[in-house]
């Protein structure tokens, strides 16, 4: 059987293991490196038993695969692992259910779930743009603005991301934003830097959540496009994005990366 498997925070009680028995708190890493063996893990916790119960610790596993889960459930359970007493490892069937639409997978997590799914030379993004956009808002009042924070000033960025799957033939982009309100005697240049990194950040997550993996049984994998409608961003021509908001330019040399996070300190910003 097939099953889907989203950039997105994973819920459902299918894809969370209950862990009691734990010996020790400090054990979080030890069941890491057990259970990843299984599948690749979006969180480990661990927490002390209530007071009621007997001394000890029990955590909570959460996979991104159902398959994974179950894998690991009837492997693990009973077993003593890395330590002397054997575990109880279940299904968690008592969690809080969320009503609202899935929760956005940050850009490391997305990295880790397709480097392990489609390898790391499977996937390769690259900046097509990062632009300065702090003060094309319309302040309704700017002087009461200026009066409640004279020393204070908006920094916002914005950055669209491609990410392709060559093999896969799909090519998608994403839309980030950052802004922080900023004070320009207080690291306005470190400031700036971290605003572009999260703006990257955020671009990438958004370029994953277009897409999703079809993973079979015998482990092959199969990527799809999440979106039935043509994305408008995903339609326009590299050249037309310099029409749309006319901002400071921004040196992008040295920023095109395969399978790896941006690394910003080097960039030149030209501040008019």
């Amino acid at each position: 059987m097939a099953e889907v498997v989203e950039f997105r925070v994973p819920l459902g009680n299918g894809r969370t293991l209950l862990v009691l028995g734990l010996e020790e708190e400090a054990s979080e890493h030890a069941l890491y490196l057990a259970f990843s063996a299984f599948g690749p893990l979006y969180s480990v916790k661990v927490h002390r038993n209530a007071p009621v119960a007997k001394p000890g610790y029990y955590a909570l596993i959460k996979f991104y695969s159902v398959r994974d889960a179950r894998r690991a459930q009837c492997a693990c359970n009973q077993k003593a692992l890395f330590q002397t007493t054997p575990l109880k490892v279940s299904m968690c069937t008592r969690q809080r259910t969320f009503p609202h639409q899935p929760l956005v997978l940050n850009s490391y997590k997305c990295r880790e779930l397709a480097n392990h799914y489609l390898g790391f030379n499977g996937w390769s993004s690259r900046i097509i743009t990062l632009q300065n956009i702090s003060g094309f808002e319309e302040v309704e009042n700017e002087e009461e603005e200026v009066r409640t924070s004279p020393r204070s000033q908006q920094s916002k960025y914005l950055c669209i991301q491609e990410l392709t799957i060559p093999q896969h033939g799909i090519c998608t982009r994403g839309v980030g934003v950052a802004e922080l309100e900023v004070d320009p005697n207080q690291g306005f240049h470190m400031t700036t830097h971290s605003i572009q990194k999260l703006a990257v950040q955020r671009a990438l997550s958004d370029a994953f959540q277009k897409i999703f993996l079809v993973v079979l049984e015998n482990g092959k994998v199969a990527v799809e496009y999440s979106s039935s409608q043509d994305d408008p961003i995903d339609c326009l021509a590299e050249e037309e994005f310099k029409g749309l908001i006319q901002v400071t330019d921004l040196s992008l040399s040295g920023l095109n990366h395969e399978g790896e996070e941006e690394i910003l300190s080097d960039l030149s910003v030209d501040e008019e």
